[in-house]
Order: structure tokens, then C-alpha cells, then sequence
């Protein structure tokens, strides 16, 4: 077939502006060498997954992103009372009063769970989530992690929490883990190499191993843990970094002799009463990857206050011992100072300044927020912008104050 001069003009302008459409990774993602399977449009859900204009949807989609594990409910459902009740209370911030419900676009709020002595007085879902949707908790997941570790205790799985870490992980003998025990490990003070820093156009050691494991899949996470140096001595200094808790999964992998998610059904799930199935996303294809046990669980509102509620009770759920009242109070008391802002750090667990009150938080503003004093729980799953969000946390936690002193009628 002939073609005119100006129909292949017209072809090849086609042709050229179709090769030009074609997605393209930036920068840091093209990398020639480990070659990654993940497709370039996958890679770039993933690149992005944590912008603002996508987060309210990723946040709850993440099994649609990555390989999942999952952690599967069993038995009989822990039924929560519920009585709304409309969140009529102020709680003050940076010199202003704000009604309660301000909260809800002020923070950037996708399902926001309170409850009272064990009943729900108020569960809202936004931005078409549902009671169904399942939200990751990203380093929530870490206070999981740390109730894992004490039914670990329990069982005899692990004899002590002043045993070197390479006692069962001999991996990591050499590195900068050498000596460090697990209690140090538990309370961020494993005094390696790893700065919490993400500035993914300039890619520093946690960047590049967040881009490899978990949008590349061309490494698993808590590998990069055999070769960090060392920067302080074990247990002189708190710097919070998510590898020490990949590192605590690794090692619920070797002492249970299977996986993160089988454990967690085992030690937690199954016996919490959940409502529904949870799940890790993985750095890795099925039988390759591990959970991502720093950041990486998903479930649902409800379920997460089931855990939160769990905590409060000291370790029962529905009637059933889930891990020791001691341990609950041991992970939840500050290893160090805390300061006024920030608070203080236990074992995987955030405490709370001047109270008594401590939280399971996760990056971009997600919350399980415990006060013993006065019987609350409250879960809250946003989706902050990146960056710096003192402003929006410090807002958040004025709020949780307020529902904590807030009474029902």
C-alpha cells in the first residue's frame, strides 16, 4: 500500500508523539542493575503513593499496589457496643478554639473511631471510605510488632529481652547490630547507621533502601540491616528508624520458625475477635518477600480500635489474655526523658508528655490513641501531606486530648 508524502508525515508525528507519551521513571528509580519485574507504572503508583492528591485513595488500597500477606481473622467476632453520640466539644489549638468536627478536614481525615470504657461513641468515614475498607497503619504497625514480641517472651521463644539480637540472628553478627541486645533494638536505641530520612530526590540510606525493597522489590528490607556501621553506642542515644523493627519481624520469623503474618494471626489476630482479615504488603513476590513488619499492616477502623481497646484492658480481649499486663505496661513506659512536644518513646510505643496517655502512630497522621485514665480510645487514619506536619500532628494531639476529657452525655 502507497502512502502520500504528508499521510507519513503524519504517521511518523504520531508515531513520535505516542513514543513520547510512554511513562518514564525518574531519576532515582532507573537503575540498570538489579534489573526490577515491578512495572513501570506500578513503580510509579508506588513513587507517588504518599502525595497528597492520591494518598486518600492509596491509603486504603495499598493490596492494589503491592503483594500482600494476609493475616486471617478466625473464631468468634468481639461484638463493640456502640452508642453515637454527636462530638460536641471544643478543643483548642494555637490560640483558637476549634469545634470537634473541624478536625475532620483540618487534619485531612479519611475514618476517625472514638470510644468510651469499651463502647464506640463515634465512627465517621470519609472520602468514600467504608466500614469495610482496610487502611495501612504504616508504623502503627510497629506497636504490633511490639505485642508480638512479648507473646514471643511468653512462649519461651525468645528468653530475654537482654539477649544479644544476633543471638538469634547470627546474620548480623559483624555489623553494626554486634552486641546490640533486643531491648535496645525495641527502644530505638540500636545506636546503628540509619538515618529516618526521605528525601527521595536525593536518596540517603533509608531512601534508597524504601526505593529497592518497596517500589523496585529488588531487595528485602531488613537485609540492608546485616551491613549498616555503627554511629553510636547500643543504648546511648534515641533515633527512631523503621529498620530496627524490620529487624524485630526478622527475628518473629526465626524464633516462631515461620512467618510475620502466620504470628501475628497466631499471637494477636485470631485471639483479638477481629471483624475482618488483615494484611501486610510485602517487599517481595510470594515466596521471595517479607512483610514489611516497620510500616506495613492493614485493617480495618474497627479493628484497630479492637487492638487500641485490647491494649487499654492490659493485654485482654473479649475475656482472652492475648500477652502478659506487664508487658502492656513495661512496652508502654518511656525508656527515656520525654519531651514536651514529642513525648517519649517506650518499647515500639509513643508516650505522651505530662500524662499517662500513650499512642500507636504512623506516618501521615495515623493514630491509636490510649488514655487509662479515662477509658478512651481513639483511631484516627489521615492523610497529612509529606513533609514537615509538626503543625498537623500538634493539632491532632490537642484533639485526642479533648476527646479523652470529654464526657458523653
Amino acid at each position: 500500500m502507497w502512502f502520500s508524502r504528508s499521510r507519513i508525515a503524519v504517521v511518523a508525528m504520531v508515531l513520535a508523539t505516542s513514543a513520547a507519551a510512554q511513562q518514564q521513571l525518574p531519576a532515582p528509580l532507573q537503575i540498570e542493575s538489579p534489573v526490577s519485574t515491578v512495572p513501570v507504572a506500578v513503580q510509579l503508583l508506588r513513587w507517588h503513593m504518599l502525595d497528597n492528591n492520591v494518598s486518600p485513595l492509596m491509603f486504603r488500597s495499598m493490596d492494589s499496589l503491592f503483594t500482600t500477606r494476609t493475616v486471617a481473622r478466625s473464631g468468634a467476632v468481639w461484638q463493640l457496643p456502640q452508642a453515637d453520640q454527636p462530638l460536641d466539644f471544643n478543643y483548642s489549638f494555637d490560640g483558637t478554639e476549634h469545634a470537634a468536627m473541624d478536625v475532620l478536614e483540618r487534619t485531612y481525615t479519611n475514618a476517625l473511631l472514638v470510644m468510651k470504657d469499651g463502647s464506640i461513641v463515634s465512627e465517621i468515614y470519609r472520602n468514600n471510605s467504608t466500614a469495610a475498607s482496610r487502611f495501612i497503619g504504616w508504623s502503627m504497625t510497629k506497636s504490633l510488632t511490639s505485642v508480638m514480641i512479648g507473646c514471643a517472651l511468653e512462649e519461651g521463644r525468645i528468653a530475654s529481652l537482654d539477649d544479644p539480637i544476633t543471638k538469634y540472628l547470627p546474620e548480623l553478627a559483624g555489623g553494626g547490630y554486634g552486641g546490640v541486645s533486643i531491648r535496645q533494638v525495641m527502644q530505638m536505641r540500636s545506636g546503628v547507621d540509619y538515618e529516618e530520612r526521605y528525601d527521595f530526590a536525593n536518596p540517603g540510606t533509608a531512601a534508597s533502601n524504601h526505593i529497592a525493597a518497596l517500589v523496585r522489590n529488588t531487595a528485602r528490607f531488613a537485609d540492608a540491616a546485616r551491613t549498616l556501621p555503627r554511629l553510636h553506642e547500643p543504648g546511648a542515644v534515641f533515633q527512631y528508624k523503621t529498620i530496627d523493627t524490620a529487624v524485630l519481624g526478622w527475628l518473629i520469623e526465626s524464633v516462631s520458625g515461620g512467618s510475620v503474618a502466620a504470628y501475628t494471626e497466631h499471637c494477636v489476630w485470631e485471639p483479638l475477635g477481629a471483624e475482618a482479615d488483615g494484611y501486610y504488603i510485602m517487599d517481595g513476590e510470594p515466596g521471595v518477600g517479607r512483610e514489611f513488619s516497620g510500616a506495613g499492616f492493614n485493617a480495618t477502623l474497627r479493628d484497630y480500635a479492637r487492638f487500641g481497646q485490647m491494649v487499654l484492658d492490659g493485654g485482654v480481649a473479649n475475656g482472652s489474655r492475648i500477652v502478659a499486663a506487664d508487658w502492656i505496661a513495661q512496652s508502654t513506659t518511656p525508656s527515656g526523658a520525654e519531651d514536651q512536644r514529642r513525648g517519649g518513646y517506650g518499647l515500639q510505643w509513643w508516650t505522651i508528655g505530662d500524662s499517662n496517655a500513650f499512642s500507636a502512630i504512623g506516618l501521615q497522621g495515623q493514630y491509636i490513641y490510649i488514655d487509662p485514665d479515662t477509658r478512651t480510645v481513639v483511631v484516627k487514619l489521615s492523610y497529612f501531606p509529606p513533609g514537615d506536619n509538626s503543625a498537623l500532628d500538634a493539632e491532632t494531639q490537642a484533639f485526642m486530648a479533648a476527646a479523652s476529657a470529654w464526657n458523653p452525655r
